[in-house]
């Protein structure tokens, strides 16, 4: 059966949504094995392995740095890659392409960080631990999409769509929050020069240039100059895939017609006895692969591509060499400081305020309406979700803080709001009666 216009335009979205609940279970597990590992009597190799010192020469040059600083400045730089390709792309044809359609998401977003933001302020005021106020402004799509997903079946695709765009502009926010607020000693020198390399990569861009290899090539030399510049490196990923061509070579309509010719001599054409093909059989088949890549964007494929890799490989490793905390019987009375107080209180609390109210109020004054099919107790039930922040938080976590002690605390914190967070969302949306929550 043919899929309906609507089913295509969708299918990229479902697929989006599959592979981040499954990777949200990976995610999970990672977490699991970080939590057994650390509180096992194994708990000292957890700590050498990840302290393993590695380097790479580059000339006079090298680079040497522990396994968890390689993992969260280098594997990261390209989680943050595909959050740029995400990001391009749903501002090019997304759920964030027009005003109407991001108003809503990007405005549950912004209340969903300030809100978090001002909590943790108001209760760390004052103290050295102030700078972790951007710790628990960020949302986990993964995670929270994962944890959407196991809410149940009644739940209608429009709350996932609208959640995973309010995610979207969330990481938008935490990549601005670390590149303006969470930088360290600034050299002009390389972020010239990558300022340089990414006019090369725009120019390129704009000169139709669709070799993966020679972005590829240019994005590791921007990424360098990141590093050595002050600013995170990380962001270097984000402005690389803003560069990325997301144009096709030909049209949909010319794709069409030039593979139904090339069908039609295929099959026109005098098989071979036996399996092999014809020598013109086989020019036809490499000129349809050839049209077949000429109808792709690069940024397309190359997100589809990392996707997998991001959500399966490199998210679960960050999460296992950086999950990892001690947890004894005194791991409530550990929470009684500023910091996981502050962060706690952030994302269960501040989170489903902000997303809540702020989603209320773009309605209220019709500037937007809510997604087809959702309702306010959708709403709701996203906006306790929405205080699942793992990733992101963690990763801002050790970029706030200079004391050791505060990013632990930190960790206690993110750990115990997540599983306060996800374990509402997904008890009340899965109280919702089935015919009442599919109800527009």
């Amino acid at each position: 059966m043919s899929k309906s216009p609507i089913d295509r335009l969708l299918s990229p979205v479902h697929r989006f949504i599959h592979q981040e609940f499954t990777g949200g279970i990976v995610l999970f597990i990672s977490v699991i094995i970080a939590l057994v590992w650390v509180n096992s009597p194994l708990a000292d190799s957890y700590h050498h392995v990840w302290e393993t010192e590695l380097s790479v020469g580059l000339g006079e040059d090298v680079f040497k740095y522990p396994l968890h600083v390689w993992i969260n400045d280098g594997l990261m730089a390209l989680f943050f890659f595909v959050i740029g390709l995400e990001l391009k792309r749903e501002f090019m044809a997304g759920e964030l392409s027009t005003l109407k359609k991001a108003s809503l998401p990007m405005a549950a977003a912004l209340g969903g960080m300030l809100v978090p933001a001002l909590i943790y302020s108001a209760i760390n005021f004052n103290q050295t631990s102030m700078s972790g106020w951007g710790v628990p402004m960020a949302t986990d799509i993964a995670f929270a999409l994962g944890l959407l997903s196991l809410a149940g079946r009644h739940i209608p695709a429009s709350v996932k769509v609208f959640l995973s765009a309010l995610a979207v502009a969330d990481d938008l926010g935490a990549v601005l929050i670390i590149a303006f607020f969470y930088t360290a000693h600034i050299s002009f020198i390389y972020l010239i020069l990558a300022a340089v390399l990414l006019a090369v990569l725009v120019t390129l861009n704009l000169l139709g240039v669709r070799s993966t290899l020679i972005y590829l090539i240019l994005g590791i030399m921007v990424w360098t100059c990141f590093l050595f510049s002050g600013v995170h490196a990380t962001i270097a990923g984000v402005l690389v895939a803003f560069t990325i061509p997301a144009r096709t070579k030909i049209d949909e309509g010319e794709y069409i017609a030039q593979v139904r010719g090339h069908a039609n001599k295929f099959e026109k054409a005098i098989p071979l006895h036996g399996p092999l093909m014809t020598a013109d059989q086989h020019h036809i088949v490499e000129e349809i692969k050839s049209l077949s890549l000429d109808a792709q964007t690069p940024l397309q494929k190359i997100e589809y591509g990392l996707h997998p890799w991001v959500a399966f490989v490199i998210m679960p490793v960050f999460a296992l060499a950086n999950s990892g905390m001690h947890i004894g019987s005194d791991f409530f009375t550990a929470l009684i400081n500023p910091v996981s107080l502050g962060v706690v209180a952030g994302l269960v609390i501040g989170k489903f305020i902000g997303v809540f109210s702020f989603t209320w109020l773009m309605v209220r004054i019709g500037l937007s309406r809510l997604p087809v099919h959702t309702t306010w107790k959708h709403i709701l039930g996203v906006s306790l979700l929405a205080g699942v922040g793992f990733t992101m938080s963690l990763f801002i976590a050790g970029l706030a803080f200079k004391d050791a002690r505060h990013v632990e605390n930190a960790r206690y914190g993110i750990l115990l709001a997540s599983v306060i967070s996800g374990c509402a969302g997904i008890a009340y949306l899965r109280a919702l009666p089935a015919k009442q929550a599919s109800k527009g």
